[in-house]
C-alpha cells in the first residue's frame, strides 16, 4: 500500500530502544527534575506525530519514534468495532478524521453519548473488515491535506504493537460506558490484548471503568491514569463534575497512579489568553503520590501570549519553571516536546553558546511590541540579540528616525489622529494615497501612537501581544544609537537605508548624510567596540556609504532567487561586506512544502561574503510544514543545514535560546535536533495531491546589481497646502519595492472580514 511505501521512503533506519519499567517512588530523589519519580518528563505522542500525518496512521507513529526521545510513548485512542476489534482512532465517531462518509455514505446513525444524542459514523456500526476500506485523513483543517490521498489504513492495537514495537504504549479509553451499552467490553478487550501486547498506561475519564478492571492485571500490569476533562463537565458514572473530583485527589489515588489534565488545570489563562498564576495542582498531586500528565500541547494552536508563539517556551513553563515539573506531556508534535526536555531544560540564559551565528533583530523584538519602539529594542537586547536594527526614515524637517515603513499607516494609528488629513499620492510607493514620514515633522511624528504588526491577523486571526499593541515610543536615529552604545551585550547595530534616490530628488532629503552625521554625533565614527552595518537593497546607496565611511555594508537581495552568477557576486564584493537573503532563496517552497535547497549560501560564503537570512517569525503559519510549526526547528535547519551566518528575526529570544541548547554539544546528531531533509516530506505526498509545477525562481545576475549613482539632492519645492500630491516619478531603478498604503490596508481588512461573514 502507498502508506507503507511512504514510510519506507522517509522513515527507514529506525532504531527503537525498549525501556525497562521503573517503579514510581513517592520520595523524589535529588535530581534537576521536580517530577514525582525524579526522572525527566515523558513525551507522549498523541496518535503519533499527529500534527503532521493523519492521527493514528502508521507514518504518524513511525515518525514520532524517529524524531522523539528514545522512550517516546505512543498514545492510542482505543475504539471498538462491531466485532470487538480494538482500533486506534481519535474519536468515537469517524467522519472528522477518515473518509468514511465517502466510503459508506448511508452509514450515519445517532446514538446517545453521555446522555446527548450524537449523530455520526460510529465504529460500533462497522466490522474491522468493513473498515479496511476506510482511510485516515487529517482531523484538523489548519493542517495539511496533502497526506490524505496516501491511503493510510486504520490499524488495530496489535498491528501498532507489532509494527512499531513502541518503548511505551498508552491506551486511552474515552467511552467505556458507551461501549458497555452496546454489549462491547473494553475491560475484556484489554485483558485479552495484554497477553500479546505490552500496555504501559491505560487512561480513562470514567471512574467505573477503573473499578471494573481493578485487580484484573498482575503486579507488572499497566499504570492506571485518571483523565480529567473540563472542570464543569460531569463525570458520567458518578454524576460529579471533574472540578469537584479534583478536590479529592486521595480518592483518585485509590484506583489510579496518575492523572492527566488539560493545560489550564496547571497554568490557567485569563479571557485575553494571558497566563494567570500557576495552581498548586502538580505539588498537591505529587504529595498524594500521583503523577501528573498534561494534555493539549500542539504547535499549531493558540497558546498564551506570554509565550510569543514559541511552543518550546510553553513546554518549559510546565517542565522547568523552578517550582514543579509535570511528569509527562501529551503532544501532537513530539519532536518539540523531546527537544524541550533534552535540549532546553535546565539551561541558564547565560549558558555557553554551542553554535556561533548572529542574532539580528527586525525592528527590535517586533513580535512582542510595536516595531522600532523603545520597548521593542529593550526587549531585543534583553532577549539576547547581538545586533539591533533601525530602518531609517526621514521626517519633513530632516530628522532621521527608526520606523519599519515609510508609510505611517502601516506602523501607527495616524488614521485616527488629527494628522489624518496629510494623506498624499506618491506613485513611487503606492497607487493610492498614504500618509508618509516626509509629510510630517519629527515633533508631529512623536505624537503618533505606535501599532504592533499583525501579519497573520486578516486570514488567520492571529494577533500579537494585544495588551501592548500600542505601547512604546519611537526613537530618533541618535536615540537608537545611544541606546545601543549603552548596552553591554550588543556587538553591533544594523542601519537599513531605503528610498534614498526618491528622498533626494523629490523631497530634498539626504538620508545618507543624515545617517553619517548621526553616527558621528553619537561617537560611532571613532568607536571600535560596536560594529556598524549599513544595509540596503540599492547598490548605489552602499557605494555612497563606502565612499564616505569605513562602516560595514550589507546588500539585501529582496527577490527570491534560485542561483547567483559569479559576475554578480564579484560586483557585490566591490561594495558590500555581507549579503541578506530571503528564506525562500535558501529553501524554496511550493504549496507549503520545502522542495529542496539552493547553493546560493554556499556560493556567497566561498567568496567570503557572510549570509544573513530573513525573516524569521514564531507564528506557525510562517513556516513550511517541513519545520513542524516550530520556529526552533526552522532555525536549526538553516543553521546546521546550509550554515547561514545570522538570522534576522522579529523574535530574538527564540534564536538566542537556540544557540545555548545543550544538544548541539552532542557528538552525535540527536533526532530531535537534526535539520530537515529538504524535499523529504514531498516524497511522502501522493503526486496527485501536489500543486502544478511553478516556473523556477530567477537567477540573480550582475544586471540586477548595477545601478546608476544616487542623484544629487534637489531642493524641495514648497507646497500650497498639506497633502498636495507629489510630482510624478521617473521609472524606478534597481530592485522593486512596494509599500502598502493605509487605505489599501483598510480596504483589504474590510474585504477579508466580508468574506468570512
Amino acid at each position: 500500500m502507498r502508506g507503507s511505501r511512504a514510510s519506507s521512503l522517509l522513515l527507514c533506519g529506525l532504531v527503537l530502544i525498549q525501556l525497562l519499567a521503573v517503579q514510581i517512588d513517592a520520595q523524589r530523589p535529588k535530581t534537576p527534575w521536580k517530577t514525582l519519580s525524579g526522572r525527566s518528563p515523558r513525551v507522549i505522542a498523541r496518535g503519533g506525530f499527529s500534527g503532521l500525518f493523519p492521527d493514528s496512521s502508521l507514518d504518524a507513529y513511525n515518525f514520532a519514534l524517529q524524531t522523539g526521545v528514545a522512550d517516546t510513548v505512543l498514545w492510542c485512542d482505543l475504539q471498538l468495532t462491531k466485532d470487538g476489534a480494538g482500533i486506534c482512532f481519535p474519536d468515537l465517531t469517524m467522519s472528522n478524521a477518515s473518509n468514511v462518509e465517502v466510503v459508506y455514505p448511508q452509514g450515519q446513525t445517532t446514538y446517545p453519548v453521555n446522555g446527548v444524542p450524537t449523530p455520526g459514523w460510529f465504529t460500533i456500526d462497522f466490522s474491522l473488515r468493513a473498515l479496511s476500506n476506510v482511510s485516515l485523513i487529517r482531523g484538523i483543517l489548519s493542517r495539511s491535506d496533502k497526506f490524505d490521498a496516501n491511503g493510510y489504513t486504520i490499524s488495530t492495537v496489535q498491528t501498532i504493537n507489532k509494527e512499531m514495537k513502541p518503548p511505551g504504549f498508552w491506551l486511552n479509553v474515552q467511552h467505556d460506558a458507551f461501549y458497555a451499552q452496546h454489549n462491547l467490553s473494553m475491560s475484556n478487550f484489554l485483558i485479552s490484548a495484554s497477553r500479546t501486547v505490552i500496555i504501559d498506561f491505560i487512561s480513562s475519564p470514567e471512574v467505573n471503568f477503573f473499578r471494573k478492571i481493578a485487580g484484573r492485571f498482575g503486579r507488572q500490569g499497566p499504570s492506571f491514569v485518571f483523565r480529567f476533562l473540563e472542570k464543569e463537565q460531569f463525570e458520567p458514572t458518578t454524576n460529579r463534575t471533574y472540578g469537584s473530583i479534583l478536590s479529592n485527589l486521595t480518592f483518585v489515588k485509590t484506583f489510579a497512579s496518575g492523572i492527566i489534565v488539560p493545560k489550564s488545570y496547571v497554568l490557567p489563562l485569563d479571557d485575553k489568553q494571558y497566563l494567570l498564576p500557576a495552581t498548586s495542582l502538580v505539588q498537591d498531586a505529587h504529595r498524594a503520590g500521583l503523577e501528573v500528565f498534561v494534555s493539549g500541547f500542539a504547535n499549531d494552536v493558540d497558546i498564551a501570549h506570554d509565550y510569543s508563539f514559541d511552543p518550546v517556551s510553553e513546554y518549559l513553563s510546565f517542565m522547568d519553571n523552578g517550582n514543579f515539573s509535570v511528569d509527562g506531556v501529551l503532544s501532537d508534535f513530539p519532536i518539540t516536546a523531546s527537544a524541550s526536555v533534552e535540549c532546553f531544560s535546565h539551561v541558564a540564559r547565560n549558558a555557553t553558546k554551542q553554535v556561533d551565528f548572529l542574532v539580528i533583530s527586525k525592528n527590535g523584538a517586533s513580535g512582542d511590541y510595536p516595531g522600532c519602539t523603545n520597548l521593542a529594542y529593550d526587549k531585543a537586547i534583553n532577549d539576547g540579540a547581538d545586533v539591533i536594527d533601525c530602518s531609517v526614515q526621514m521626517s519633513s524637517d530632516g530628522k532621521p528616525f527608526c520606523l519599519s515603513s515609510i508609510d505611517l499607516g502601516n506602523t501607527t494609528t495616524v488614521a485616527q489622529s488629527p494628522l489624518r488629513n496629510r494623506s498624499t499620492s506618491v506613485p513611487e510607493f503606492s497607487s493610492v494615497n498614504g500618509i508618509y514620514t516626509f509629510s510630517l515633522t519629527w515633533p508631529e511624528i512623536q505624537t503618533l501612537t505606535p501599532a504592533i504588526s499583525n501579519p497573520y491577523s486578516s486570514l488567520y486571526q492571529i494577533f500579537r501581544n494585544p495588551n501592548e499593541r500600542n505601547s512604546g515610543k519611537f526613537l530618533s536615529l541618535s536615540e537608537f544609537l545611544n541606546l545601543a552604545k549603552n548596552s553591554t551585550t550588543l556587538s553591533g547595530v544594523l542601519i537599513s537605508v531605503e528610498n534614498a534616490a526618491y528622498l533626494r530628488e523629490k523631497q530634498g532629503l539626504d538620508v545618507v548624510k543624515a545617517v553619517l552625521d548621526a553616527l558621528t554625533e553619537t561617537g560611532y565614527s571613532n568607536r571600535t567596540t560596536t560594529k556598524v552595518m549599513i544595509q540596503s537593497t540599492n547598490s548605489s546607496v552602499l557605494v555612497d556609504f563606502k565612499k564616505q565611511s569605513k562602516y560595514e555594508t550589507v546588500y539585501k537581495v529582496e527577490e527570491t532567487i534560485r542561483d547567483i552568477l559569479d559576475s554578480a557576486i564579484e560586483d557585490i564584493k566591490k561594495f558590500a561586506n555581507a549579503v541578506v537573503l530571503v528564506k525562500k532563496s535558501v529553501f524554496p517552497v511550493v504549496g507549503g512544502f520545502v522542495t529542496g535547497q539552493t547553493n546560493v549560501v554556499e556560493r556567497l560564503q566561498k567568496s567570503r561574503l557572510p549570509v544573513y537570512v530573513e525573516l524569521f517569525q514564531n507564528e506557525f503559519i510562517s513556516q513550511p510544514y517541513d519545520f513542524f510549526s516550530d520556529a526552533t526547528v526552522e532555525i536549526n535547519s538553516y543553521v546546521t543545514g546550509p550554515g547561514i551566518n545570522g538570522t534576522i528575526t522579529e523574535f530574538p529570544f527564540t534564536a538566542a535560546r537556540y544557540r545555548r541548547n545543550i544538544c548541539l554539544a552532542s557528538k552525535e546528531t540527536l533526532p530531535y535536533m537534526a535539520p530537515v531533509q529538504p524535499g523529504g516530506l514531498l516524497q511522502v505526498v501522493n503526486p496527485a495531491a501536489l500543486p502544478p509545477a511553478q516556473a523556477p525562481n530567477p537567477v540573480f545576475t550582475d544586471a540586477d546589481v548595477t545601478e546608476p549613482p544616487l542623484p544629487p539632492v534637489t531642493a524641495k519645492a514648497p507646497t500650497a497646502t498639506p497633502g498636495t500630491p507629489s510630482t510624478t516619478a521617473p521609472p524606478p531603478s534597481g530592485q522593486t519595492r512596494l509599500a502598502l498604503s493605509l487605505l489599501l490596508s483598510v480596504f483589504a481588512m474590510v474585504f477579508a472580514s466580508l468574506l468570512l461573514m
